[in-house]
């Protein structure tokens, strides 16, 4: 029943004012009646009337003038009194309503001091009335409150009225806020699968044609077998392409696109160092513990930081050998890649002019697994890149195509 009225009401705001009016005149019209019956002495209703309706009427402008309205039904209030009228709410009905909408759209301080103001003369419109016969409680002390009361319940509606839109304008920032971020982090995340894919199968492409173009002379027929690698290359690098830019696609797409590879892991890491050897550079991989099955996620973050790491030297290092040591225990993978020679060019773990994003990226995917990540020169020579994931953390769910990787 309350619903079909809020409709009405908002479907027919003038026909909804106009009753909100025609009722406050009543009230204020049984209120005069109420006077005339308990007080004695003969008066007249059609004082009562009048200012009444002068003060209803007023109530219509309340929205858009509410000091000049609440004035108006002070006066018509005041003159009430002065007429030896018994004040009860009932009868100074729109001074009240009046004062709830001043107290409602004006400052605090303003609203607070008409509230007082109009008080105070609805006091003074009485103490002095020759006629008082119903007490100071009734006929003093009852019209002060009661407008301080209606003063009071307009400054209550109104802070719920800014807080409520405060909380709406503050969760409209916060999903502002979680959208940029997701969009950034997903930005982030395609960028570091493009670099990863591009830049390794590109530098493992350079290298090959150039020790093919080496080797033309003098070995041919070697140069011609690692052409035919330089092919498997970049048709990996092909493959790989795809499968990234199929996380660019919606969920809807997926079922309708089945040519996307799953996302590389660990167990790829033979071939790995098989398209290393052909660039040149040999690698040896280690592995201490109990090697188990890893979330996807895992899988793909510790093959890309291997990749990357194994991509830099061959780029990088004056050395042709690298080691990988994967260490497992039952909490955690230590991923670990060294070379023994120094760097050709110092690394940086921001970029800047003349570096790459390789250690940037690599060091996003272990954080953003909840693991560590450390890569510097050694003491001795040489390179180490070291990196922690934790293998019971709250990494990525168990995604069979990848997408949910980092």
């Amino acid at each position: 029943m309350s619903t079909t009225w809020q409709r009405r009401a908002t479907s027919s705001p003038r026909t909804t004012e106009a009753a909100k009016i025609v009722l406050v005149f009543v009230i204020a019209v049984g209120g005069g009646l109420l006077s005339h019956w308990t007080m004695p002495g003969p008066r007249s209703l059609w004082p009562v009337v009048v200012l009444s309706a002068v003060g209803s009427a007023a109530l219509i402008r309340r929205r858009r003038h509410p000091l000049p309205v609440l004035a108006l039904t002070t006066l018509c209030a005041v003159a009430e009194g002065s007429m030896g009228y018994l004040m009860t709410p009932l009868l100074f009905s729109p001074l009240l309503t009046a004062q709830y909408s001043t107290n409602l759209r004006v400052n605090r301080v303003t609203a607070w001091s008409t509230a007082v103001a109009a008080a105070a003369a609805t006091i003074v419109s009485v103490v002095g009335h020759s006629e008082l016969h119903s007490g100071w409680v009734i006929g003093v002390v009852n019209p002060a409150a009661w407008v301080l009361l209606s003063a009071a319940l307009g400054s209550y509606v109104r802070v719920r009225r800014d807080y409520a839109a405060a909380r709406t304008e503050h969760a409209a920032r916060e999903r502002e806020e979680e959208a940029r971020h997701r969009v950034v982090q997903e930005r982030m995340r395609i960028a570091r699968e493009l670099h990863d894919v591009v830049a390794h199968h590109l530098a493992l492409a350079n290298a090959q044609a150039g020790t093919a173009a080496h080797l033309a002379r003098t070995d041919p027929e070697q140069a011609y077998a690692i052409l035919d690698k330089l092919s498997g290359t970049t048709a990996a690098a092909l493959r790989e392409l795809k499968s990234t830019v199929g996380l660019l696609r919606q969920d809807s797409d997926a079922d309708t696109d089945d040519g996307l590879a799953p996302a590389p892991g660990l167990a790829q890491l033979p071939d790995l160092v098989a398209a290393c050897a052909t660039a040149g550079l040999e690698v040896s991989v280690a592995v201490e513990g109990e090697p188990g099955p890893l979330p996807p996620g895992l899988d793909l973050t510790a093959y890309r930081i291997v990749q990357e790491a194994l991509t830099n030297v061959t780029k990088h290092a004056a050395t042709r050998t690298a080691r990988v040591r994967l260490g497992y225990t039952p909490r955690r993978l230590t991923v670990t890649v060294t070379n023994d020679t120094v760097r050709s060019a110092r690394p940086a773990d921001r970029p800047g002019p003349g570096h790459g994003f390789g250690l940037l990226g690599m060091r996003e995917r272990a954080l953003a697994a909840g693991g560590t990540f450390h890569a510097g020169p050694l003491p001795d020579g040489g390179f180490d890149v070291t990196c922690t994931l934790p293998l019971d953390g709250p990494l990525f769910p168990a995604d069979p195509d990848g997408s949910n990787a980092p």
